[in-house]
């Protein structure tokens, strides 16, 4: 059963010093999928401390169902689950086409890893150990983000963007989409009828050259493609893709 925490609930233990000495959040609930119960009590009370109400899930198939069932600002999200990993619970929310922000919690430092994460529909990720004004400084980035992107929807040709809910329609297909190949879409939508190169792309989408693979923005754009049509996106060899403005 998923822990619901109000900010009356008494949690022992802290993680860093107190988050009233933080500049904090403006969050009214968040799901925190965590099977550590030090760490989980300590981000819960220092979450209560900022007036956030928690669920707390302790392994994937609670934060399944509270993930379906509840209404929630932002997703914590742990990766080391005693019955499936975080990594399956984030592609399972992400097909299932739930589009609640997603800060990742994980001791997997590398390039690679931290690229998988990204590419599978998360908006960001923490790496443990980590200090709460650090966790509470990235929720309020991907909330300043999606708040942004919820201001308006892009149009252009047969390709509609709703930059809030994170989807995509295109011939009467529409689908929720992972932030990196969303991020990808919208950067040639902007250009619409312009060729943008490899390197454009890259600078746009992606935080710093390390999580770069070599063929990283060739594999985003395949499933695109897959997903909806090979015409979506028009390849100009050695010049990179664009999207026709009239694709008639």
């Amino acid at each position: 059963m998923v822990m619901v925490w109000s900010e009356r609930s008494a949690i022992p233990g802290s993680l860093g010093q107190s988050s009233k000495n933080q500049v904090g959040i403006d969050v009214k609930r968040i799901l925190l999928v965590e099977d550590d119960p030090m760490i989980g009590r300590s981000l819960t009370r220092a979450l209560h401390e900022q007036g956030t109400l928690v669920d707390w899930a302790l392994d994937a198939r609670e934060a399944i169902e509270a993930w379906r069932t509840q209404r929630h600002e932002v997703v914590l999200l742990d990766l080391g689950l005693p019955d499936l990993s975080g990594v399956e619970v984030l592609r399972n929310a992400r097909e299932e086409n739930m589009g609640t922000p997603v800060v990742v919690i994980t001791a997997r430092a590398d390039v690679e890893s931290r690229v998988a994460i990204l590419d599978l529909g998360a908006d960001d990720y923490i790496v443990k150990p980590f200090e709460l004004r650090e966790l509470f400084a990235r929720v309020r980035a991907v909330l300043r983000r999606h708040q942004t992107a919820s201001r308006s929807t892009v149009e252009t040709g047969e390709i509609r963007i709703d930059l809030a809910m994170h989807t995509v329609s295109y011939r009467g297909k529409t689908l929720r989409l992972p932030t990196r190949e969303f991020a990808l879409l919208h950067v040639l939508v902007r250009e619409v009828g312009k060729i943008v190169s490899r390197e454009v792309i890259e600078k746009e989408i992606y935080l710093s050259p390390d999580e770069i693979g070599s063929n990283a923005v060739d594999v985003l754009i395949h499933n695109l493609r897959r997903k909806f049509d090979k015409d979506i996106i028009r390849n100009v060899r050695g010049a990179g893709w664009l999207i026709m403005r009239d694709p008639r």
